[in-house]
Parts: C-alpha cells; sequence; structure tokens
C-alpha cells in the first residue's frame, strides 16, 4: 500500500468504524483520520495497533489511548483536554461502528456536553450487515443490543418489544444463543420467522433462517462460537405490503402445502387468514403456469 499525506483534521472528536472481520471493509476516510489525527483512543488497543500494521498506518510518536468500559474519568477528561486544545482525537471501537453497544456512548455526550465538535466517519456495522442480508424487512427495525442474561428477564424484556412494529435485532453470545431463541420463540411464537447471523465478514461466516422453534433447535445441537446476531420478523402489522406478503409466502410455500403456509404468514403477519390464502394459491399458480 503506497502511504499518502492526508489533510490534516480539524479539532474534534471523531468517531470512526472499524472492520467486524475482513480488515479490507475500513472506509479510506478511516484510514485518512488514523494517519492525520493528533491523538488516537481506542477501546481495544491491541486490535487497532493490529489494524493499523495492516493498513501500513504508523503512529510516528502519537499517543493511543486506550478507552473501554474500565477507563477512569481521568482518561475521558484527557480526551476532552485534548480537544479544548485544538487537537483532533480519533476513537475506535474494537470492532464496528462507536456508540453501538460500545464504550464511547459516554465519551461522545460528554463532547456534546461541553461543545466540543463531535464528527462521524460512517463504516461497517454489524447490525446493517445483518440486515442486509437477513431477508427481513428493513424499513423498520428496532436494535435491542444484548438481551438480560437471566431467562425470566429474558422473557420480560422479550414481552416489551412484541408489539414493536418491525424486525427486532439483537446481538447475543454462542453461549446463550440456542436459550435466547428457546425463549423468543415462547414469548413471540414459535412460527415467526427468524435469522441468526455468525462471524459476519469472515472466513466462517454463517446465515442461518427459519422459525424461531426450528432456529432453537438447530442452535441447541450445535457449539457454536464468533459474534452473533439474531433477527426476528416484525410481527402484528396489519399494513403490510404486496413484496412482503410473497416473501414470506414463497419462503413458507417451499416446506408447507398452500394451506399451512397461508395459516403460518397470515398469523406472523397479522393478516386475514383468507387473503393470504388466495394470494397463496395466486402464487402456485403462476409457479404452475
Amino acid at each position: 500500500m503506497v502511504n499518502q499525506i492526508a489533510a490534516k483534521p480539524s479539532p474534534g472528536l471523531y468517531l470512526v468504524a472499524t472492520p467486524i472481520g475482513t480488515a479490507r471493509d475500513i472506509t479510506l476516510r478511516t484510514l485518512d483520520l488514523l494517519r492525520s489525527a493528533d491523538v488516537i483512543a481506542a477501546e481495544d488497543t491491541r486490535s487497532l495497533r493490529k489494524l493499523l500494521d495492516i493498513h501500513g498506518v504508523p503512529l510516528d510518536g502519537r499517543p493511543l489511548v486506550a478507552y473501554h468500559d474500565h477507563s477512569k474519568a481521568a482518561v475521558r477528561e484527557r480526551i476532552l483536554q485534548d480537544i479544548a486544545g485544538e487537537k483532533s482525537v480519533v476513537y475506535a471501537s474494537e470492532a464496528g461502528t462507536p456508540m453501538v453497544s460500545d464504550p464511547g456512548y459516554d465519551l461522545a455526550r460528554d463532547v456534546i456536553a461541553e461543545g466540543l465538535p463531535l464528527i462521524s466517519a460512517p463504516g461497517p456495522s454489524a447490525v446493517i450487515t445483518a440486515l442486509t442480508l437477513s431477508g427481513l424487512p428493513t424499513d423498520r427495525f428496532f436494535f435491542a443490543g444484548f438481551l438480560p442474561n437471566a431467562s425470566g428477564k429474558r422473557k420480560t424484556a422479550l414481552r416489551e418489544m412484541a408489539p414493536v412494529p418491525g424486525t427486532l435485532v439483537f446481538y447475543e453470545s454462542p453461549k446463550r444463543v440456542a436459550a435466547m431463541l428457546r425463549d423468543a420463540a415462547e414469548v413471540l411464537g414459535p412460527s415467526r420467522r427468524a435469522v441468526v447471523c455468525r462471524e459476519l465478514t469472515k472466513k466462517f461466516e454463517e446465515v442461518l433462517r427459519g422459525s424461531l422453534q426450528e432456529l432453537a433447535g438447530i442452535c441447541g445441537e450445535r457449539s457454536l462460537k464468533g459474534e452473533i446476531v439474531v433477527l426476528v420478523d416484525r410481527g402484528g402489522l396489519p399494513n403490510v405490503d404486496a413484496a412482503d406478503l410473497d416473501f414470506n409466502l414463497k419462503e413458507a410455500l417451499r416446506a408447507k402445502s398452500v394451506r399451512d403456509a397461508a395459516d403460518e404468514v397470515a398469523a406472523n403477519l397479522g393478516l386475514k387468514r383468507r387473503k393470504v390464502y388466495q394470494r397463496a394459491l395466486q402464487l402456485v399458480q403462476e409457479v404452475d403456469n
């Protein structure tokens, strides 16, 4: 890679997104900022050093500050003083976009409270990557982060989200994903469509699709590893567009009869069964013709 001299950024805190797997997913703008900022702060300095080495970005004596969940207030104060002193500071998550399940939240809020510049350089995000792969509706979605570890509290949280008129997105541990899916099947309905995305953009990337009940069984029989995103289809929406209805029906008709497919889709989307059944018949006839 040929290093280029990037323009020195103006003072402020720059939130830069780092790859969630493949190192080449980093943006050119992020590389420019990492090359030219006065100070670099990182959730994990070791992983960021590795990323800098891969892309040939030298520190050249610039400070590399660790900022994570266990950092003391003095670290945050130092960063604020640097910005107030007309320095540019880059903050990078361990992976993905800062502020999304990330310790940069408090830092960014303090920057805003002090009236200092806050700039975002967009890039990789596990939430958006999973949504684009899922095939579930993306016009409305709700990111819930990690659910509680305890089953009782997890079910309570899921009940609160059940009426949300959009795709639900969660981060989950590979050790808990089967239990989470079982609880979701109990609370949201066993036939509700869901997707499990694992190791996104990495060598062993995997996307599992099926009902909550089916995925709970699959994940319960396997020993999964890596970062996991779970997505659950929206439920209870009376206003579902034709494209969404057709997609759901075609998926259901792969393994079910017209009657059973119509029953499942009508229940999942909150639609009248007769309308769904008639459309299912039309889709089957179109294929036959």
